[in-house]
């Protein structure tokens, strides 16, 4: 089993519920979920003009390949609703692979650790509530540091926690 961390955040509906609904269908397809973050409401950062999202991180393990666990978030995001739409805009639900273990994946699908997590308050937020020592495996800069260190300043309050 590898440890991953998985970023998950919604702006549309019922916010928390399709979050809900996404771990659900994740736990169901083989990822355990281990611990899941508080839920935070944060302000869009990269198309300002739409409703606020509702953001947590999920600690899993999985046994998947990074490819095949990308493929099983986008099915859980489609389970919950999720059609294309606008790049950045508002989304029933959104799923991005944080960390996968201290894996390095560059393809055309995807790239791991995310490319942006250093400058998203809302993503750094969650992660160093469940996993302030853990390193960046490129950067091997903590979470924790990463969070101080960050230029985003956009909007990140706690609202609870699963």
């Amino acid at each position: 089993m590898k440890r991953i961390y998985l970023s998950l955040g919604s702006n549309l509906g019922d916010r928390i519920r399709h979050i809900e609904r996404a771990l659900e269908y994740l736990a169901l397809a083989g990822v355990r979920i281990l611990r899941v973050s508080s839920y935070y409401k944060t302000e869009p950062v990269d198309f300002r003009p739409q409703a606020w999202f509702v953001n947590c991180v999920a600690e899993a393990d999985s046994d998947f390949m990074p490819l095949r666990l990308l493929k099983v978030c986008k099915a859980a995001e489609r389970h919950v609703g999720r059609r294309p739409g606008v790049s950045k805009g508002p989304r029933v639900v959104d799923i991005d692979i944080l960390l996968y273990e201290n894996a390095v994946v560059h393809s055309l699908e995807l790239a791991v650790p995310h490319q942006r997590m250093a400058e998203r308050r809302f993503v750094l937020t969650p992660l160093a509530e469940l996993a302030p020592e853990t390193r960046h495996p490129v950067s091997l800069v903590t979470i924790r540091e990463m969070l101080h260190a960050t230029s985003d300043r956009s909007h990140v309050i706690r609202i609870g926690s699963r």
